[in-house]
């Protein structure tokens, strides 16, 4: 995939994604089609997916891909080092990264970017490629817009049972 056929395939993700969203807003729906949406669009996925913050960790959402870990510590692993320092992390090699966690040994890249809504943390939109160096500067652009559209249309909300 080259720079414009990227682009061109965010852009109108980006669009799918406001036009999915637009007449509700269910934390778990929203989340769940907007990983599908991201499997289906992006080539060369081994995970594509959401870890949701819970006030002290974050915790496995809904995905697409290889199974994950479940639970990771703010600070830890390239999702954690997201969600603490509230920033987009590019690792293009995950094999050379001191603070990756492996889950899926096919993962050789990765682009980790942070879920804020109302100023506060909710979680961190992760995706794993099969190949080195695949994320860059279009993708952080292109994932920052869709983390605010989707911020912007879920309300984050979880079921409380009991």
């Amino acid at each position: 995939m080259n720079k414009q056929e990227k682009i061109d395939a965010y852009e109108l993700l980006n669009l799918q994604l406001k036009g999915l969203l637009s007449e509700q807003n269910y934390t778990i729906s929203n989340l769940s089609n907007a990983a599908a949406l991201l499997w289906s669009t992006l080539p060369q996925q081994v995970y594509t997916g959401f870890y949701l913050f819970n006030g002290e960790q974050l915790i496995l959402g809904p995905f697409q891909g290889s199974v994950s870990c479940v639970e990771i510590a703010l600070g830890k692993g390239v999702c954690g080092q997201s969600a603490q320092d509230r920033e987009t992390i590019i690792v293009e090699n995950v094999k050379e990264h001191k603070n990756y966690i492996s889950c899926d040994s096919k993962a050789m890249s990765e682009i980790v970017v942070p879920l804020i809504k109302n100023n506060k943390l909710v979680g961190v939109l992760d995706l794993d490629s099969t190949e080195i160096g695949f994320y860059d500067e279009v993708d952080q652009k292109y994932l920052s817009e869709f983390a605010d559209i989707l911020c912007d249309e879920t309300d984050f909300k979880f079921f409380e049972i009991g």
